[in-house]
């Protein structure tokens, strides 16, 4: 685990070359085959030194819900316990590590006509509204819920409405059981480190054609899985909101404060190792103790 641009990848190859074992994603940005360059898709090289999955499984018009991920990243899972004894999980998409681990409650997809209404009322300013017909028929989970997150508040009503049941009630549902043991490790670095590798890294992706990349998705810019951090700025640039450089700028801001979310994400975990992004022999310590 650990924020973006930390590592992560390089070190889950090699701690999957050192286990002998393959690798499976829940970063849910590389998960469709149309997102490379602004997801940071690990390269052929990458790719062809320990085997991956979830990588690149999906198109962007067919996009994962968590329910899905679950199902089908569990069952891998247990495949390949068949004849490894250590799987190496690797990814920035805590939700999703959560749903392999732990389990997630069964989440029921609303109609398109549903999903669709709520999401133009949204986009007519009714947002407030929203929260409150939130409040009146699932207090509790008003209470935790992050109210500035849209989304959030718009899946919690479609549950409601598509199920006749309290958000709250739908996810403190029982899971199924794991048969795996979990050694959960955290790679960070140093703050002003961790920004100057996220910069460095928008500037190689604007190299190697990031803008070239988002011009070939333009036509389907609506889709939810290109509404997302690299997309949707050079989409506004496109437009002519605003200028090449005042994009790249904002890419490298909401990277930022991505990044910053994914390691608040951390402290939800008990018992969770933190380790230095470059921290090799440490980490195979960890797991020889484990």
């Amino acid at each position: 685990m650990g924020p973006t641009a930390v590592g992560k990848t390089a070190m889950a190859i090699k701690m999957a070359q050192w286990l002998g074992t393959e690798i499976v994603s829940f970063d849910s940005r590389q998960f469709y085959e149309e997102l490379n360059i602004g997801v940071a898709r690990p390269t052929e090289e990458e790719l062809s030194a320990a085997r991956h999955h979830f990588i690149a499984c999906r198109s962007v018009r067919n996009p994962y819900n968590v329910s899905q991920y679950e199902d089908e990243a569990l069952t891998k899972v247990r495949q390949l316990f068949e004849s490894h004894d250590v799987v190496v999980a690797v990814g920035g998409s805590g939700l999703y590590l959560d749903a392999l681990t732990d389990g997630m409650a069964r989440m029921p997809d609303p109609s398109p006509e549903l999903r669709a209404s709520l999401k133009e009322e949204i986009a007519k300013g009714g947002l407030e509204d929203m929260k409150k017909r939130l409040r009146d028929l699932d207090p509790e989970y008003y209470e935790r819920v992050d109210l500035r997150n849209p989304i959030r508040v718009q899946r919690a009503l479609e549950v409601i409405i598509t199920t006749g049941r309290k958000y709250s009630e739908v996810i403190s549902q029982s899971v199924e059981p794991r048969e795996f043991e979990v050694s959960r490790v955290a790679l960070v670095t140093e703050r002003e480190e961790l920004r100057e590798r996220i910069d460095r890294r928008v500037d190689m992706m604007m190299e190697e054609g990031l803008e070239e990349e988002v011009t070939s998705l333009k036509e389907s810019r609506e889709l939810t899985p290109l509404n997302t951090v690299g997309y949707k700025e050079l989409f506004s640039y496109m437009d002519g909101d605003y200028s090449r450089e005042e994009a790249v700028k904002r890419v490298k801001f909401h990277t930022w404060q991505y990044a910053k979310k994914q390691q608040t994400w951390l402290n939800r975990y008990e018992g969770l190792t933190i380790l230095a992004r470059d921290d090799e022999e440490g980490l195979k310590r960890v797991l020889a103790e484990r």
